[in-house]
């Protein structure tokens, strides 16, 4: 019941990762960049929605990777 508590879990947070990481803002300074996608930068900061987003995905990103230690753990006892 654990191991499908926990796989659970992880389903959830990885698409909450996924769906987290592509709301952010691109910063520039990548492949876009290269190819003249990142010209117009913003100097004006963050605003508090982009610190609060920031917040839940490092949040999340913390779930999912307890969930996957958890998990390790759950198959190396032999656990199901």
């Amino acid at each position: 019941m654990l191991a499908y508590s926990l796989v659970g879990g992880l389903m959830l947070t990885s698409v909450l990762l996924i769906v987290l990481v592509l709301l952010h803002k691109g910063k520039g300074g990548g492949l876009s960049s290269m190819f003249g996608g990142g010209v117009s930068s913003n100097l004006s900061g963050s605003s508090v929605a982009e610190k609060n987003l920031d917040r839940i995905t490092v949040v999340i990103g913390i779930l999912w990777l307890a969930c996957i230690v958890a998990f390790g753990v759950l198959l190396k006892s032999g656990g199901s």
